[in-house]
């Protein structure tokens, strides 16, 4: 048997394995699916204390044992994990009991100006994972041999040879390149689009969107097959699904994870609340003072414990990301938890002369006083003050940025001063990603100056 061999049947068990679970206990009770938390809490902590260097320590300094964390509100017993534990302290936090090939070193993007490294189970946790977002595509009618556009972060192509795209997965999927969209090659992507004949497309909400506002401004007509779009590894701002809805004609159906595999959250057949996945991890809200947060509609700093990822255990770690929780079960009938929305993380925030913070999400640029914007983004160093990078499109005149700078004005409750600036181009991340937001003041997780 080949190497190769040998590093997919272990992938494929562990997709399968999980995937079977999956399908059946997305009908399981609330107390089933907490009985199944409890029991993998269990085995996650007794092996973290014998076999993780870390925990061990954790355990010790608090003159604890596993076997005194019972319930899932007994994991209070032990302390936050922070990124910045996670940088510390990483050697410690690998399992001793597995050999050093089992061992995949990943780092995040960087988005908070922490960027950390950690472990995945080398071919597992992307099998596992796999199974996970399939599970959530499920409910949208996703299968394996649809076609699929893919708009994310990567380069594909290049100019000369005038081809932005590749097929992958057997010719499933179509990746295409997010560093070519212009308004010079968007017709040669909206016609291959056409000639695919996509049933799903799958992106990042500021790379579709770039489609999508193409696509409105000029009057072209939706893709007949898609299904549906599938939003990922960025917020999902309200415009930006309004716009979606409108340009691709479907339904918008968004989730929210993290590069840590600490948590993992999607909307349903029914509803855009985010359903999290219990199987997945133990998620906690919790406020400023660090103690849970209580009743729907109360917005708390997400606190995840993976319960899948044994090379490497992240127990009650910080993601910094805001979401608020949500209220009545959803009429899907799954009996998982849910959120009513994720804000992102604090650097999603503006802050204004009077100390509030204002989400992104109360930005609406899907709004005709942006119509002669091509892209935009603000960056703010001071309080109540922020810039607004802004590349024009060919029609813009001052009158477009009067009715910018008054609608802001009403949005913000004239708490910021906005300055615009205008731009040949807005960079990406080294991920390919748009930030709308560079927040580069000095703020912890809530949004307080340091």
């Amino acid at each position: 048997m080949t190497m190769r061999a040998l590093q997919i049947f272990p992938a494929f068990f562990a997709y399968r394995k999980t995937y079977s679970l999956l399908r059946r206990s997305q009908r399981w009770s609330r107390e089933e699916l907490t009985a199944y938390q409890i029991q993998t809490l269990s085995r996650l902590l007794d092996h973290a204390y014998e076999n993780v260097p870390y925990y061990r320590r954790v355990f010790q300094e608090r003159n604890l044992v596993p076997g005194d964390i019972q319930t899932l509100d007994d994991l209070a017993l032990l302390p936050f994990l922070t990124r910045e534990d996670l940088q510390n302290n990483l050697p410690d936090l690998k399992a001793r009991n597995y050999p050093e090939s089992a061992f995949e070193y990943v780092t995040t993007g960087g988005s908070t100006g922490i960027p950390v490294g950690f472990y995945y189970e080398k071919g597992a946790s992307r099998a596992r994972e796999w199974a996970f977002m399939k599970t959530q595509w499920d409910r949208v009618g996703y299968r394996f041999t649809d076609r699929c556009v893919v708009l994310r972060g990567y380069i594909v192509g290049s100019p000369k040879e005038e081809i932005f795209w590749k097929k992958t997965l057997c010719g499933r999927w179509l990746l295409m390149s997010s560093h070519h969209m212009t308004e010079e090659t968007m017709p040669a992507y909206i016609d291959r689009i056409r000639k695919f004949r996509p049933r799903f497309i799958q992106g990042y909400p500021s790379t579709a969107v770039i489609l999508a506002r193409y696509m409105l401004d000029h009057k072209i007509k939706p893709f007949p097959n898609v299904k549906a779009v599938l939003c990922g590894s960025e917020s999902l701002y309200p415009w930006q699904r309004n716009l979606l809805t409108e340009a691709f004609g479907c339904r918008v159906f968004s989730w929210y994870g993290n590069s840590e595999q600490t948590v993992l959250a999607g909307e349903c057949e029914e509803s855009s609340r985010y359903h999290i996945f219990p199987e997945y991890g133990i998620v906690e809200l919790i406020g400023r003072d660090g103690r849970p947060v209580e009743g729907s509609g109360a917005m708390g700093e997400v606190v995840a414990t993976n319960l899948t990822n044994f090379v490497c255990p992240l127990i009650r770690y910080r993601t910094m990301d805001l979401a608020v929780a949500a209220g009545n079960p959803c009429t899907c009938g799954r009996s998982y938890p849910l959120l009513e929305r994720v804000e992102g993380r604090v650097q999603d925030f503006i802050v204004t002369k009077d100390h509030r913070l204002i989400s992104m999400t109360a930005v609406n640029m899907h709004s005709s006083v942006f119509d002669n914007v091509a892209q935009f983004q603000f960056y703010q160093s001071k309080k109540g003050e922020v810039l607004m990078r802004i590349v024009k499109k060919p029609g813009y005149t001052y009158r477009d940025t009067e009715r910018i700078l008054r609608e802001l004005g009403r949005k913000f409750e004239n708490g910021v001063d906005v300055t615009i600036r205008f731009v040949g181009k807005i960079p990406r991340t080294r991920r390919g990603k748009y930030r709308f937001l560079i927040q580069d003041l000095p703020l912890d997780r809530w949004g307080h100056l340091i």
